[in-house]
């Protein structure tokens, strides 16, 4: 028999991946054009053409035990050079190579720096909404997960329950900007009283917290949205960033870790996330994926896609009557169910073959969530199933 843990996580699985299976069934009976499936977070925009290119380069003019052989933990050196370089010119930082590590998207790479810095019962503290998976990492090292209730409708970071909150075994306060599920972007004034508050609790217990930056959407941004680079606030910051959404590779897992070299501990904690990187089973991240990143580390996906869908559903969906957040960022919307029980309501929706989130996934119950990644023709094709929702409803 599997341990009881897992029976316990088996009866709680992913209701966003339980939708998306629902979206396959209901495909098959009715016609995928018919389906209007909001579910997952599954870039429909095609990677970059220099993506393939890159591949191909690299299969053609590099001998394969180059491209398919280990290396350090932490990635190839040019490779987190390049990545470093990047961010210094996009973000004014000063970054090399010994402040990357180049991890198996940004999941593994969240797992690797909580298998480094917790220790049994340390507590990661976490703002609803949040990617509902936060949680299953940190019982992953048996870490106490503390839940900041949302600041409705901003949806910044609620600080003041965040500051009541912090005690002497708070370790991480982990932060998702561009949000997920909401599309909200935290502001530098939300950044700075963030990272004022947590100076101050590190003086009253004498001990280190590290703010744990989860940023894949970093480059999905609109209207001229500038998203702070959390490391030029806060000494302790730790950055996870994933290419699965900024070049539309969900399915290679390739990400990686900024270290800086201010933050406390930094060797050891470097050392640490190597060792991490090994013992967790990644070994290292994927070897031709790094050298591809190399080669495309600033190129850019057509966001206008995303943005003509943002703008086409929120319209709609405000027009019809329906509350929702304007996304600044990312490719979901977060809207208020009509009724208490939007888990209710998401059944409601199935009537007209729509699938979408509730948001108690995301521990802000009345809610849901809808990933706009898809096509356009789904956006189009769904408005007359969300307009009959609406009426149902007034």
């Amino acid at each position: 028999m599997i341990s009881e843990a897992m029976i316990n996580l088996v009866s709680k699985s992913s209701a966003i991946r339980e939708m998306f299976e629902e979206g396959n069934r209901l495909a098959a009976q009715y016609g995928a054009e018919n389906v209007f499936d909001f579910s997952l977070g599954n870039p429909n925009v095609a990677a970059p053409k220099e993506v393939n290119q890159a591949i191909k380069t690299i299969i053609e003019h590099e001998e394969s035990t180059s491209y398919h052989g280990y290396m350090n933990n932490s990635g190839y050196e040019n490779v987190r050079e390049s990545v470093a370089a990047s961010i210094n010119r996009k973000q004014g930082t000063h970054f090399n190579q010994n402040n990357i590590i180049m991890t198996v998207g940004a999941a593994g790479g969240l797992n690797v720096i909580f298998k480094t810095l917790l220790n049994p019962d340390d507590e990661i503290v976490v703002f609803a909404p949040y990617f509902g998976e936060y949680k299953n990492y940190a019982s992953n090292f048996n870490a106490r997960f503390v839940v900041i209730p949302p600041d409705i409708p901003s949806f910044q970071p609620n600080l003041e329950a965040m500051k009541k909150a912090i005690t002497k075994k708070t370790k991480i306060v982990l932060v998702n900007t561009p949000n997920n599920p909401t599309g909200v972007v935290y502001t530098e004034d939300t950044i700075k009283e963030l990272a004022a508050i947590l100076e101050q609790k590190q003086r009253e217990f004498k001990n280190e917290i590290y703010i744990v930056s989860d940023e894949p959407y970093r480059e999905l941004v609109y209207d001229g949205v500038i998203v702070p680079y959390l490391t030029k606030y806060y000494s302790n910051t730790i950055v996870g960033y994933s290419f699965s959404k900024s070049l539309s590779l969900p399915g290679e897992r390739i990400g990686y870790l900024v270290i800086p070299n201010e933050a406390a501990d930094f060797d050891s904690i470097v050392s640490g996330a190597n060792v991490a990187n090994r013992i967790l089973g990644f070994v290292n991240a994927p070897s031709l994926l790094q050298k591809v990143i190399a080669k495309c580390v600033d190129v850019e996906i057509d966001l206008e896609y995303y943005d003509r869908n943002r703008k086409t559903l929120y319209g709609a969906l405000t027009e019809y009557g329906f509350e929702c957040v304007r996304p600044q960022g990312a490719f979901y919307l977060f809207m208020k169910s009509p009724i208490e029980d939007e888990k209710e309501f998401c059944q409601a929706a199935k009537k007209y073959n729509i699938l979408i989130v509730p948001g108690s996934s995301f521990d802000c119950p009345g809610y849901v969530r809808m990933a706009y990644c898809v096509s356009y023709e789904t956006i189009m094709n769904s408005l007359p199933g969300f307009k009959k929702l609406a009426q149902a409803y007034k």
